[in-house]
Order: C-alpha cells, then structure tokens, then sequence
C-alpha cells in the first residue's frame, strides 16, 4: 500500500509558480482613456509568486528587473500555489483583472477560460519538457522499477484530467486508481515486458505542484498494482533533486527541463540518470482570464 511521508530532507525553495498582476486600459489609440483607471493600477503594479526561489518567480523578477522597462516600478511578492489558485478563481468569479504566472499542464486551464500573455522578451523561456531522473544503480536493483519509469509517457490532457479530479475533491491516490483504470491500454504500454514483484520496496519524490502530485500518484499506483510496495514523499524543489541524486529516492516524474530545474540538473545531473521526456510541451509565462483586454506582457504599465 502507498504510504504517504511529508518529510523534507533538507531547508531548501520550493519550486512553484507566481501571481501577477497587470494590465492596462485602451484607448482608440492603445493608450489609457482620460480619467480612467488601469487594470495595473487596479492590482496595484504587484506580481504576486508562490515560494521565493521558484523558477517562475524568478522569471517573474527577471522580467521585473531586467527585461520590461514598463514593468518599473512592479513588486513580486511570494505566496503559494494554493493561494495563487483561490486568488485566481476569486478574481474569475469577480470578472476582476488578475495575472498569474501559470503553467501547463494544470486543471486551470480544464476549468477556466485563460490565456498566455506574449513575452517577446523570453523572460520565462520556450516551451519546456517533463523528464523522468531515477538514481544510479535503480536498473540493476530494481529492474521492473526502473523500466516501468523508462516506459511511462503521457499527455497534457491525461494529466489534467488527473488534477481536475483532484481539485473537485477527490483524494489523490483514488484519483489515480480512477485514471489507471479507465486508460488500460496506455498503463498497459508502461509495463509492458515487466514482471510482478512481491513487496519490493520503491520511494518516488515530487514537489509540491498539482501536476507533479497527479503524475507521482499515477506511477506509484501502477507500480502498486506490478506488486510494488511505494512510497511517495513530497519535498521542495532542491531536496526532491538530493533525494535522487544521493540514492535516498529511486526516482522522480517531476523534472522540467530545459529552465525551471536547469540549475538543479546542472548541479546534480553526475549522479543521477536521465530517462527522458514523460511529457511534451509543458509551458510556463504570465497567464490572464480570457475577458482581460491585454495580450503581451509589453502592455503592462510601469507604477510612475
């Protein structure tokens, strides 16, 4: 039976994804209309993250400090990625401006009508890939481990199917079971060639994202139902890499790459193996409700 541990190896940020806020009026000519009060002044010019640290938070200071000069004036606070949800649905039930720094996969985007802002300035990056990491020596330990993990590839709407349920209510492991039961075929894919063990003992590590809670509890369940005995344990972002790169965890689904975790792969990636991409086109950026009447991180306004 999967057995869940809160634990955390070591005090390290955790990697989630920030709120933010803007937006502006127009115009005939795209300006603001005399008298009027901007969607930036109306969120206060205030970028609101999740845990300090986080790669899209700091994407959300780069493009802060460094990138947009109409972003003067702007502060990125942290929160969480819970908070950023509330605020986000808060704001949706409101027909209030919001900008969150979002990401796909997520159920936000199965739930609410939202989009992208564009950043010609590539502050958050081009489209990024979901990457499986095990630690060294798993294949020779734990063979039907490490090939169901080499074997395990899905797409973005399996996962937000997954989260969706989730966010409803539903208990994480029970969602899992629901998914593995109705998507047969794909499970099937996963361990194909594998045999059933009796009680091996295996631990996959994840942060603390809607995502990666979907797809960790995706692969423990079928590790379970091969006959494993797996435990799974949430960590922040550079514990969940030490965990793997030391040996104290057999592996983990939750790797974004090239960006979000470059600087954790960079430092770990000697002592931990590489089995590729589990998910194609994950994205990350400045993301607003379909009603909001801005398209580019470029017609922000800087706080004068």
């Amino acid at each position: 039976m999967k057995k869940e541990n809160w634990k955390r190896l070591s005090i390290a940020a955790g990697l989630a994804l920030s709120l933010a806020a803007a937006g502006c009026g127009s115009s005939d000519e795209g300006g603001e209309a005399e008298g009027s009060t901007s969607v930036s002044e109306e969120v206060d010019y205030t970028i609101t993250g999740i845990e300090a640290g986080a790669g899209v938070v700091a994407g959300a200071e780069q493009a802060v400090e460094e990138d947009y000069d109409n972003l003067e004036g702007w502060d990125v606070s942290t929160s969480s990625s819970g908070a950023m949800a509330t605020e986000l649905g808060d704001a949706i039930e409101n027909e209030e401006p919001i900008i969150v720094t979002g990401w796909t996969p997520h159920w936000k985007f199965a739930e609410y009508d939202l989009k992208y802002l564009e950043d010609p300035e590539g502050s958050f990056g081009e489209a990024e890939e979901i990457r499986t990491m095990v630690r060294e020596g798993l294949e020779e330990d734990k063979p039907e481990a490490y090939q169901i993990l080499d074997q395990f590839n899905w797409e973005a709407e399996d996962m937000e199917a997954v989260m969706l349920d989730i966010n409803e209510g539903t208990d994480p492991e029970e969602a899992a079971q629901n998914w593995v039961e109705e998507n047969d075929d794909k499970v099937s894919e996963w361990t194909d060639g594998t045999e059933e063990v009796d009680g091996t003992e295996a631990e996959l590590v994840y942060v603390n994202w809607d995502s990666e809670i979907a797809s960790t509890h995706v692969v423990a369940e079928v590790m379970q139902n091969q006959g494993f005995e797996v435990s799974v344990t949430q960590l922040d972002n550079g514990p969940m890499w030490e965990a793997v790169a030391s040996g104290e965890a057999d592996g983990m689904v939750a790797a974004w790459l090239p960006a979000t975790h470059g600087d954790q792969f960079e430092q770990h990636q000697d002592n931990l193996e590489d089995l590729g991409v589990n998910l194609e086109g994950a994205k990350v950026g400045l993301v607003v409700p379909d009603y909001m009447d801005v398209d580019s991180i470029e017609d922000l306004e800087a706080d004068n």
